[in-house]
């Protein structure tokens, strides 16, 4: 990880935390709760197409619906934003875009 941003420390995430991301599954640092939402946005970045009832049944154990939606549109906002850094070619906070925008 190239920065951990302030809002996630104030809600309590850590450097280990992250590390401890790519295998947050059999991570005990991640609650139950944690751990579906992490699946869905597994899901939501990588082959959105794959989504299952089985994983929406899992997220309504922990959520309502409302806490869903606004865990899919936070999702589909940082996916987004993920993909045009990557497109861009912007790899570091802070880092001007590469790109030129000039008409």
């Amino acid at each position: 990880m190239k920065a951990m941003y302030a809002s996630a420390k104030c809600q309590g995430l850590t450097e280990e935390m992250v590390r401890a991301l790519p295998k947050f599954r059999d991570s005990e640092l991640f609650t139950p709760a944690e751990k579906a939402a992490l699946k869905f946005a597994e899901v939501m970045a990588g082959d959105h197409r794959s989504v299952s009832q089985e994983l929406f049944d899992e997220l309504r154990s922990h959520y309502s619906e409302r806490q869903i939606m606004a865990l899919g549109w936070r999702m589909a906002i940082f996916v987004g934003y993920g993909r045009l850094v990557y497109a861009t070619g912007l790899e570091s906070v802070g880092d001007l875009c590469p790109l030129s925008f000039t008409h």
